[in-house]
């Protein structure tokens, strides 16, 4: 493999014990992103303590002067994209507004958003496909990017999610894999090799850590072969969820792993 096989960022959410024990804020982070010689912050829209242009303005300044890029917002709560009142489903979307114009002051490249529906709901796809491409719409003035995550729900299905990103058909609008997230007894493999042709961003969820270094759940070596051979040659976010080894330790656990793999891609 010729030239670098992918970059690695740092999902904010890697930080959501200690942010919601105070002793961490949406600053510190960006810090402590470049304290770990990460190059990007993956923000998350429930850690802004304000939306407002100062602060932001502030957010901003702090990243370009630590050398870190903010790539994308991942949003949640705004609603049920999905939802069957018309009038509330619109909601949701003029919700999401915001944090595509924050991504624009910011500089960030996309949101991701989250499907809306349960299973059995045969009309979802479209309906998400209606609320998906008005903010696609939305979003193209700004230069952002919109994205979907395997995430919960319907979304936890590949080919669901895959079929979205077809039925919306832009340019604009891809996948957000995440090597968790995913319905029990599927192959997480299969679902991320389905997916990754779309991907516009890759979360590496993680758990935990053997003596070796790999991770005790998903062989890593297999999933960044199937990233790299899709031609991505992004940000991959590692998203650290475990419980057993401190958050800091958990990231720079998925950063020497992800950084062990990349070389031996790139060998």
């Amino acid at each position: 493999m010729s030239g670098r096989a992918y970059e690695i960022s740092l999902a904010a959410w890697s930080m959501h014990r200690m942010f919601f024990a105070h002793e961490v804020d949406q600053l510190g982070m960006v810090a402590l992103t470049r304290e770990l010689s990460i190059d990007a912050l993956e923000l998350v829209n429930t850690f802004f303590p304000s939306p407002q242009y100062v602060y932001l303005r502030e957010l901003r300044k702090c990243a370009e002067e630590s050398g870190v890029q903010l790539p994308l917002i991942m949003c949640d709560g705004e609603g049920n994209l999905a939802h069957r009142d018309a009038a509330k489903r619109m909601q949701s979307v003029r919700n999401h507004h915001k944090w595509i114009d924050v991504s624009a002051v910011l500089g960030c490249r996309a949101v991701r958003v989250n499907a809306g529906g349960e299973q059995g709901d045969d009309d979802a796809l479209e309906r998400n496909a209606e609320s998906c491409r008005a903010l696609v719409e939305y979003a193209e003035a700004a230069g952002v990017d919109v994205l979907v995550e395997n995430h919960f729900g319907l979304s936890m299905d590949a080919d669901w999610l895959v079929s979205l990103v077809r039925l919306v058909d832009s340019p604009r609008f891809g996948t957000l894999p995440d090597f968790g997230n995913l319905a029990a007894g599927a192959d997480r493999y299969a679902a991320v090799r389905t997916m990754m042709p779309y991907a516009k961003a890759v979360s590496a969820k993680c758990y935990d850590f053997d003596d070796a270094g790999e991770e005790r759940t998903i062989e890593f070596a297999q999933m960044m072969r199937i990233v790299a051979d899709a031609g991505y040659a992004g940000f991959v976010g590692i998203e650290y969820e475990g419980t057993r080894l401190p958050e800091r330790e958990g990231i720079l656990a998925c950063k020497r792993l992800l950084e062990r793999v990349r070389s031996e891609l790139e060998a």
